[in-house]
Protein backbone atom coordinates (compact mmCIF):
# COMPACT_ATOMS: atom_id res chain seq x y z
CA UNK A 1 0.00 0.00 0.00
CA UNK A 2 1.14 3.62 -0.67
CA UNK A 3 -0.42 5.91 0.87
CA UNK A 4 0.92 9.96 0.60
CA UNK A 5 0.32 12.22 3.78
CA UNK A 6 -0.13 16.07 3.86
CA UNK A 7 -1.70 17.26 7.18
CA UNK A 8 -3.06 14.37 8.22
CA UNK A 9 -2.68 14.16 11.74
CA UNK A 10 -6.11 13.73 12.96
CA UNK A 11 -6.82 11.12 9.91
CA UNK A 12 -3.49 8.53 9.49
CA UNK A 13 -3.94 6.91 12.58
CA UNK A 14 -7.88 5.68 11.75
CA UNK A 15 -6.46 4.81 8.02
CA UNK A 16 -3.70 2.85 9.34
CA UNK A 17 -6.26 0.93 11.60
CA UNK A 18 -8.58 0.54 8.78
CA UNK A 19 -6.02 -0.56 6.26
CA UNK A 20 -4.52 -2.81 8.51
CA UNK A 21 -7.75 -4.41 9.31
CA UNK A 22 -8.02 -4.66 4.94
CA UNK A 23 -5.13 -6.44 4.76
CA UNK A 24 -5.28 -8.81 7.38
CA UNK A 25 -8.21 -10.02 6.20
CA UNK A 26 -6.71 -10.39 2.57
CA UNK A 27 -3.03 -11.64 3.28
CA UNK A 28 -2.18 -12.09 7.15
CA UNK A 29 1.09 -10.57 7.87
CA UNK A 30 2.04 -10.60 4.19
CA UNK A 31 2.19 -6.54 3.48
CA UNK A 32 3.40 -3.45 3.57
CA UNK A 33 1.96 -0.19 4.65
CA UNK A 34 4.08 3.07 2.77
CA UNK A 35 3.42 6.43 4.47
CA UNK A 36 4.63 8.87 2.66
CA UNK A 37 4.99 12.48 4.52
CA UNK A 38 4.65 14.67 1.79
CA UNK A 39 6.51 18.08 3.72
CA UNK A 40 3.56 18.18 6.23
CA UNK A 41 3.34 21.68 8.43
CA UNK A 42 1.76 19.78 11.19
CA UNK A 43 2.40 16.43 13.54
CA UNK A 44 1.95 13.84 10.64
CA UNK A 45 5.37 12.71 10.32
CA UNK A 46 5.30 12.59 14.24
CA UNK A 47 2.64 10.35 14.25
CA UNK A 48 3.94 7.88 11.04
CA UNK A 49 7.48 7.77 13.38
CA UNK A 50 5.11 6.17 16.19
CA UNK A 51 3.07 4.16 13.95
CA UNK A 52 6.03 2.54 12.53
CA UNK A 53 7.58 2.19 15.42
CA UNK A 54 4.62 0.16 16.93
CA UNK A 55 3.79 -1.94 13.93
CA UNK A 56 5.42 -4.37 11.79
CA UNK A 57 4.19 -3.92 8.17
CA UNK A 58 4.33 0.02 8.40
CA UNK A 59 7.53 2.24 6.55
CA UNK A 60 7.58 5.74 6.77
CA UNK A 61 9.05 8.02 4.28
CA UNK A 62 9.84 11.84 5.02
CA UNK A 63 10.13 14.03 1.94
CA UNK A 64 12.92 16.78 2.20
CA UNK A 65 9.75 19.35 1.39
CA UNK A 66 6.04 19.80 0.32
CA UNK A 67 6.84 17.65 -3.74
CA UNK A 68 3.21 17.47 -4.39
CA UNK A 69 0.73 14.42 -4.32
CA UNK A 70 2.19 12.32 -7.37
CA UNK A 71 5.57 12.92 -6.60
CA UNK A 72 4.89 11.76 -3.15
CA UNK A 73 3.16 8.95 -5.11
CA UNK A 74 6.08 8.17 -7.03
CA UNK A 75 8.73 7.95 -4.13
CA UNK A 76 6.32 5.54 -2.61
CA UNK A 77 6.39 3.26 -5.95
CA UNK A 78 9.74 3.23 -5.99
CA UNK A 79 10.19 1.90 -2.60
CA UNK A 80 7.03 -0.89 -2.78
CA UNK A 81 8.52 -4.56 -2.75
CA UNK A 82 4.75 -6.20 -3.01
CA UNK A 83 4.13 -8.19 -5.83
CA UNK A 84 0.92 -5.70 -6.07
CA UNK A 85 0.46 -2.12 -5.16
CA UNK A 86 -2.59 -0.63 -4.09
CA UNK A 87 -2.12 3.52 -4.17
CA UNK A 88 -4.40 4.87 -1.93
CA UNK A 89 -4.72 8.54 0.22
CA UNK A 90 -5.13 8.47 3.78
CA UNK A 91 -8.18 11.01 4.07
CA UNK A 92 -10.23 8.05 3.68
CA UNK A 93 -12.41 8.88 0.92
CA UNK A 94 -11.39 6.10 -0.70
CA UNK A 95 -12.04 2.64 1.56
CA UNK A 96 -9.17 0.71 2.37
CA UNK A 97 -12.18 -1.98 2.89
CA UNK A 98 -12.50 -1.99 -0.76
CA UNK A 99 -9.00 -3.84 -1.24
CA UNK A 100 -10.55 -7.23 -0.75
CA UNK A 101 -12.90 -6.80 -4.09
CA UNK A 102 -9.83 -5.00 -5.78
CA UNK A 103 -7.75 -8.22 -5.33
CA UNK A 104 -10.75 -10.64 -6.59
CA UNK A 105 -10.61 -8.30 -10.11
CA UNK A 106 -7.14 -8.97 -10.43
CA UNK A 107 -7.17 -12.47 -9.64
CA UNK A 108 -9.56 -12.62 -12.99
CA UNK A 109 -6.02 -11.87 -15.06
CA UNK A 110 -5.82 -8.16 -14.82
CA UNK A 111 -2.75 -6.15 -14.25
CA UNK A 112 -4.97 -3.18 -13.25
CA UNK A 113 -7.89 -2.38 -11.65
CA UNK A 114 -8.98 1.05 -11.07
CA UNK A 115 -11.61 2.55 -8.71
CA UNK A 116 -13.84 4.54 -10.54
CA UNK A 117 -16.36 7.12 -8.58
CA UNK A 118 -20.09 5.75 -8.76
CA UNK A 119 -20.66 8.92 -6.21
CA UNK A 120 -18.84 11.26 -4.48
CA UNK A 121 -20.34 12.67 -1.06
CA UNK A 122 -20.62 15.78 0.58
CA UNK A 123 -18.44 17.69 -2.31
CA UNK A 124 -20.31 20.98 -3.48
CA UNK A 125 -21.57 21.00 -7.15
CA UNK A 126 -18.93 23.65 -8.26
CA UNK A 127 -16.26 20.95 -8.08
CA UNK A 128 -18.38 17.97 -9.27
CA UNK A 129 -19.16 20.01 -12.58
CA UNK A 130 -15.92 20.89 -13.48
CA UNK A 131 -14.21 17.34 -12.33
CA UNK A 132 -17.07 16.42 -14.69
CA UNK A 133 -16.56 19.00 -17.63
CA UNK A 134 -12.62 17.92 -17.57
CA UNK A 135 -12.44 14.34 -17.36
CA UNK A 136 -15.09 14.29 -20.57
CA UNK A 137 -12.48 17.22 -21.90
CA UNK A 138 -9.35 15.05 -20.70
CA UNK A 139 -11.20 11.37 -23.04
CA UNK A 140 -11.74 13.57 -25.63
CA UNK A 141 -8.54 14.78 -26.44
CA UNK A 142 -5.61 12.45 -24.90
CA UNK A 143 -4.15 10.31 -27.48
CA UNK A 144 -4.72 7.32 -25.01
CA UNK A 145 -8.12 6.31 -23.17
CA UNK A 146 -7.73 7.71 -19.67
CA UNK A 147 -10.67 6.21 -17.61
CA UNK A 148 -13.26 8.68 -16.82
CA UNK A 149 -14.25 9.84 -12.96
CA UNK A 150 -11.24 7.86 -12.03
CA UNK A 151 -8.27 9.31 -9.10
CA UNK A 152 -5.31 8.09 -8.44
CA UNK A 153 -6.75 4.72 -6.32
CA UNK A 154 -6.49 1.49 -7.90
CA UNK A 155 -4.31 -1.76 -7.71
CA UNK A 156 -1.47 -2.68 -10.10
CA UNK A 157 0.76 -5.54 -10.50
CA UNK A 158 4.19 -5.64 -10.23
CA UNK A 159 4.74 -5.69 -13.98
CA UNK A 160 3.10 -2.25 -14.88
CA UNK A 161 4.50 -0.79 -11.54
CA UNK A 162 8.06 -1.80 -12.75
CA UNK A 163 7.36 -0.47 -16.49
CA UNK A 164 5.68 2.91 -14.22
CA UNK A 165 9.34 3.44 -12.50
CA UNK A 166 11.32 3.10 -15.65
CA UNK A 167 9.24 5.60 -17.51
CA UNK A 168 11.10 9.40 -16.64
CA UNK A 169 8.59 12.08 -16.69
CA UNK A 170 9.23 15.04 -14.09
CA UNK A 171 6.09 16.28 -14.30
CA UNK A 172 3.84 13.37 -13.71
CA UNK A 173 0.30 12.70 -14.27
CA UNK A 174 -0.09 9.04 -12.61
CA UNK A 175 -3.65 7.92 -14.04
CA UNK A 176 -2.60 9.04 -17.68
CA UNK A 177 0.71 7.15 -17.22
CA UNK A 178 -1.01 4.01 -16.29
CA UNK A 179 -3.15 4.09 -18.94
CA UNK A 180 -0.71 4.41 -21.54
CA UNK A 181 0.87 1.47 -20.14
CA UNK A 182 -1.85 -0.73 -21.22
CA UNK A 183 -2.20 -3.93 -19.90
CA UNK A 184 -5.37 -5.58 -19.00
CA UNK A 185 -7.08 -3.08 -17.11
CA UNK A 186 -10.85 -2.78 -16.07
CA UNK A 187 -12.88 -0.52 -13.16
CA UNK A 188 -14.17 -1.04 -9.64
CA UNK A 189 -17.13 0.82 -9.09
CA UNK A 190 -17.56 2.38 -5.75
CA UNK A 191 -19.14 5.36 -3.54
CA UNK A 192 -16.53 7.93 -2.76
CA UNK A 193 -17.17 8.64 1.22
CA UNK A 194 -16.60 12.07 2.68
CA UNK A 195 -12.66 13.05 4.08
CA UNK A 196 -12.66 11.51 7.82
CA UNK A 197 -10.73 14.93 9.13
CA UNK A 198 -8.99 17.69 7.73
CA UNK A 199 -9.07 19.81 4.92
CA UNK A 200 -8.10 18.76 1.71
CA UNK A 201 -4.64 19.35 0.66
CA UNK A 202 -5.57 20.02 -3.33
CA UNK A 203 -6.09 23.61 -3.30
CA UNK A 204 -7.62 25.48 -6.91
CA UNK A 205 -4.16 26.20 -7.80
CA UNK A 206 -2.83 22.37 -7.53
CA UNK A 207 -6.14 21.20 -9.15
CA UNK A 208 -5.81 23.44 -12.10
CA UNK A 209 -1.95 22.26 -12.40
CA UNK A 210 -2.48 18.47 -12.18
CA UNK A 211 -5.55 19.13 -14.97
CA UNK A 212 -2.64 21.17 -17.18
CA UNK A 213 -0.56 18.07 -16.76
CA UNK A 214 -2.69 15.68 -17.85
CA UNK A 215 -3.75 17.77 -20.79
CA UNK A 216 -0.23 18.66 -22.26
CA UNK A 217 0.79 15.28 -20.89
CA UNK A 218 -1.35 13.12 -23.55
CA UNK A 219 -2.56 15.44 -26.01
CA UNK A 220 -0.72 17.49 -28.42
CA UNK A 221 -4.42 18.88 -29.93
CA UNK A 222 -3.71 22.18 -28.05
CA UNK A 223 -0.62 23.02 -30.21
CA UNK A 224 -3.23 21.90 -33.05
CA UNK A 225 -5.69 24.48 -31.72
CA UNK A 226 -3.17 27.50 -31.52
CA UNK A 227 -2.58 26.42 -35.40
CA UNK A 228 -6.42 26.89 -35.81
CA UNK A 229 -6.46 29.95 -34.17
CA UNK A 230 -3.65 31.38 -36.58
CA UNK A 231 -5.73 30.53 -39.27
CA UNK A 232 -8.60 31.49 -38.42
CA UNK A 233 -6.90 35.12 -37.63
CA UNK A 234 -5.60 34.89 -40.89
CA UNK A 235 -9.08 33.92 -42.30
CA UNK A 236 -10.83 37.42 -40.35
CA UNK A 237 -7.60 39.35 -41.37
CA UNK A 238 -8.11 38.53 -45.01
CA UNK A 239 -12.09 39.48 -44.89
CA UNK A 240 -11.65 42.54 -42.75
CA UNK A 241 -9.01 43.86 -45.19
CA UNK A 242 -11.71 43.09 -48.37
CA UNK A 243 -14.18 44.70 -46.30
CA UNK A 244 -11.46 47.91 -46.00
CA UNK A 245 -10.65 48.20 -49.67
CA UNK A 246 -14.13 47.51 -50.66
CA UNK A 247 -14.93 50.85 -48.45
CA UNK A 248 -12.21 52.85 -49.78
CA UNK A 249 -13.19 52.15 -53.44
CA UNK A 250 -17.17 53.27 -52.72
CA UNK A 251 -15.52 56.39 -51.30
CA UNK A 252 -16.47 55.11 -47.74
CA UNK A 253 -14.84 56.54 -44.63
CA UNK A 254 -13.26 53.88 -42.07
CA UNK A 255 -16.32 53.67 -39.47
CA UNK A 256 -13.95 55.50 -36.62
CA UNK A 257 -12.02 53.76 -33.78
CA UNK A 258 -14.03 51.17 -32.78
CA UNK A 259 -13.36 48.78 -35.63
CA UNK A 260 -9.95 49.22 -35.11
CA UNK A 261 -10.04 48.63 -31.74
CA UNK A 262 -11.97 45.42 -31.77
CA UNK A 263 -9.27 44.17 -34.51
CA UNK A 264 -6.63 44.91 -32.00
CA UNK A 265 -8.21 43.01 -29.35
CA UNK A 266 -9.28 40.15 -31.70
CA UNK A 267 -5.50 39.84 -32.42
CA UNK A 268 -3.82 40.21 -29.78
CA UNK A 269 -6.04 37.74 -27.75
CA UNK A 270 -5.44 35.31 -30.86
CA UNK A 271 -1.58 36.00 -29.97
CA UNK A 272 -1.63 35.53 -26.71
CA UNK A 273 -3.91 32.47 -26.30
CA UNK A 274 -1.28 30.63 -28.48
CA UNK A 275 1.88 31.62 -27.28
CA UNK A 276 0.43 30.49 -23.73
CA UNK A 277 -0.24 27.25 -25.02
CA UNK A 278 2.73 26.90 -26.61
CA UNK A 279 4.60 28.11 -22.99
CA UNK A 280 2.80 25.18 -21.35
CA UNK A 281 4.59 22.80 -23.24
CA UNK A 282 7.85 25.00 -23.19
CA UNK A 283 7.78 24.79 -19.91
CA UNK A 284 7.47 21.14 -19.69
CA UNK A 285 10.48 20.61 -21.78
CA UNK A 286 12.18 23.19 -19.68
CA UNK A 287 11.55 21.01 -16.32
CA UNK A 288 12.36 17.95 -18.15
CA UNK A 289 15.79 18.91 -19.87
CA UNK A 290 17.00 20.27 -16.35
CA UNK A 291 17.15 16.08 -15.13
CA UNK A 292 17.01 16.77 -11.46
CA UNK A 293 16.10 14.06 -8.80
CA UNK A 294 11.86 13.87 -9.00
CA UNK A 295 11.83 14.28 -5.00
CA UNK A 296 14.16 13.93 -1.70
CA UNK A 297 14.29 11.83 0.91
CA UNK A 298 14.89 12.93 4.31
CA UNK A 299 14.42 9.88 6.68
CA UNK A 300 13.46 6.52 5.82
CA UNK A 301 11.43 4.60 9.49
CA UNK A 302 10.66 1.03 10.40
CA UNK A 303 10.10 -0.74 13.07
CA UNK A 304 13.09 -2.82 12.00
CA UNK A 305 15.35 0.35 12.05
CA UNK A 306 13.66 3.95 12.79
CA UNK A 307 16.31 5.84 10.34
CA UNK A 308 17.73 3.29 7.69
CA UNK A 309 18.15 6.71 5.50
CA UNK A 310 20.26 9.71 5.19
CA UNK A 311 19.23 13.28 4.30
CA UNK A 312 21.49 12.86 1.11
CA UNK A 313 19.07 9.82 -0.14
CA UNK A 314 17.55 10.86 -3.31
CA UNK A 315 15.13 9.78 -5.82
CA UNK A 316 18.03 9.19 -8.27
CA UNK A 317 19.55 6.68 -5.50
CA UNK A 318 16.87 4.10 -6.92
CA UNK A 319 17.55 3.92 -11.01
CA UNK A 320 16.79 5.60 -13.84
CA UNK A 321 13.71 8.19 -13.72
CA UNK A 322 14.45 9.04 -10.44
CA UNK A 323 13.29 5.91 -9.25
Amino acid sequence: MVAPCYNEEAGVGEFVKRMVAACEAVAPGDFEILLINDGSRDATWPRIRALAATHRNIVGLNLARNHGHQLAVTAGLARARGARVLIIDTDLQDPPELLGALMQRMDEGYDVVYGRRRSRSAENPLKLSTAWLYYRLLSGLAEVEIPRDTGDFRLISRRILDRLNAMPEQDRFLRGMVAWLGGAQTELLYDREPRFAGRTGYSLGKMLRLAAAGLTSFSTVPLRLAGFMAAAGALAAGILAIYVMVGFLAGHTAPGWTSLALIMIFFSTTQLACLGILGAYVGRIFQQVKGRPLYLIDEVVSSASMVDAAANTTGAEAGAGGR
